[in-house]
């Protein structure tokens, strides 16, 4: 098939990647000119394991290609995903302009007599009736007859393993009102799952809902796991035994029960505020969702009230050594991460803060104040030992897996006051009280 990507976002790109690896022509398109020069030359915008060498591979087979130019791209299409950002606007509500700019620019130059347009982004319940009015209000201004249909098609990848996701999906959802366009699309995806049909087949307001209603379910089950966690630590009991305990549970299973220092990225805290203000607009209260943002606010904050608890309520000189910025691990995205948090509440507490990140350190830089990077109040390092060096504590904001078991004995020699502040529960607390060294989790017991 022959299909354009509007938009080389996290999304776009990976999408048309994998379906150019599966053989069909793909014109990925960006009004970003130095982000499309750099992709025509292998350089990816993005930090995602896997990516680069797919994009390279099918570039250099000519089943790939990147323009600035969506005439080009729709002219040349038949499929055409709009795969936009939706950022939330001033009132928390998904911003539909961007979509809204891609829709009325299908409509002024598709020229197939059939055409399908694809909601691959995030869109609020509704939003494809919009893009419908749009491209037809287009058709209608130039006399253009020819035919086209709508389908929701959300995407449900994982940042760090996008790839895998994408190639091998636990489901695929396409909302769809024509026969037409449910054959398509299941004739496009159908590949992805050669052994078990995972493709579901819905109406279009079901699926743009299933995308909001998935994502704020899993944001849920964190904020519960890590209201739970500080309860635990004032009964004295350890959220790593409750939390196996539950997972054991078939219904509840083990995804999404761990406990942290909060949910980042560009899905979780945006879906759910969204969904939050559709809820306000149709009257519908909204006392869960309310709880999942506000208790997700208040873990962000977790680490820095039990520094501030460890160090008598006054951290002013202390330098603390921050490992891991990025919002999760395998990917450089900063977003919302529970990093930021706990930079600005030390900083402004009069810290300082030596951090490192395997792939987040360019990404850090653009979302840390440059004033603070500038005079040395938070120093990015090269290294998670050289992090170190001179520092009270240690801090772990994310999981990667170069920090689950580090040389613990050169931490104890290095940091001043030899105590880990940990942020995703990776260490034993047992052990670290063996090995001398001060501990703080997420609802652990045997800590500090």
């Amino acid at each position: 098939m022959n299909i354009s990507v509007i938009g080389t976002g996290y999304v776009g790109l990976v999408t048309g990647t994998c379906f150019a690896e599966m053989g069909h022509n793909v014109i990925c398109v960006d009004i970003d000119e130095v982000k499309i020069s750099n992709l025509k030359k292998g350089i990816m915008p993005i930090y995602e394991p896997g990516l680069e060498e797919m994009v390279v591979k099918n570039a250099s087979e000519n089943r790939l290609h990147f323009t600035t130019d969506i005439k080009h791209a729709a002219e040349k299409s038949t499929i055409h995903f709009i795969a936009v950002g939706t950022p939330p606007g001033a009132d928390d509500a998904a911003d539909l302009q961007f979509v809204q700019a891609v829709a009325s620019q299908l409509g002024q130059t598709i020229t197939a007599d059939y055409n399908i347009i694809v909601d691959k982004s995030t869109v609020p319940v509704g939003t494809a009736d919009k893009v419908s009015t749009i491209i037809s209000q287009e058709f209608n201004k130039r006399d253009f007859s020819g035919e086209f249909d709508i389908v929701s098609n959300p995407e449900f990848l994982k940042e760090g393993t996008a790839i895998d996701d994408f190639m091998n999906p636990d489901r695929v959802i396409i909302g769809a009102d024509s026969d037409r366009s449910r054959r398509l699309m299941h004739n496009l995806y159908a590949p992805f799952s050669p052994s078990h049909d995972c493709i579901l087949i819905m109406g279009i307001r079901g699926a743009e809902m299933t995308k909001y209603a998935s994502n704020a379910m899993l944001a849920t089950k964190i904020s519960f796991m890590n209201e739970i966690a500080e309860l635990c630590e004032k009964l004295d009991v350890d959220i790593e035994d409750v939390r196996l305990g539950m997972g054991s549970d078939t219904r509840i299973g083990y995804e999404f029960i761990y406990p942290g220092c909060g949910y980042g990225g560009s899905c979780f805290p945006k879906d759910v505020k969204a969904l939050e203000r559709m809820a306000v607009e149709n009257d519908v209260p909204s006392h869960v969702l309310n709880a999942v943002e506000s208790r997700n606010q208040r873990q962000k904050e977790r680490l820095f009230v039990k520094i501030r608890q460890f160090y008598n309520g006054n951290v002013t000189g202390k330098t603390f050594c921050l490992w891991g910025l990025a919002f999760k691990p395998g990917t450089d995205d900063m977003r919302e991460a529970p990093s930021l948090q706990i930079i600005t509440d030390l900083v402004n507490a009069g810290a300082k803060i030596q951090a490192y990140d395997p792939v987040a350190k360019e990404t850090a830089s653009i979302d840390i104040p440059d004033e603070w990077l500038a005079d040395g109040r938070i120093t990015i390092m090269d290294d998670q030992y050289q992090a170190l060096e001179s520092s009270d504590a240690l801090i772990l904001a994310t999981e990667w897996k170069q920090f689950r078991n580090p040389d613990f004995n050169y931490i104890k020699e290095k940091l001043n006051d030899p105590v880990i502040f940990d942020g995703r529960n990776q260490y034993d607390p047992q052990l670290m009280a063996d090995l001398g060294i001060s501990y703080s989790g997420i609802g652990r017991s045997n800590q500090l």
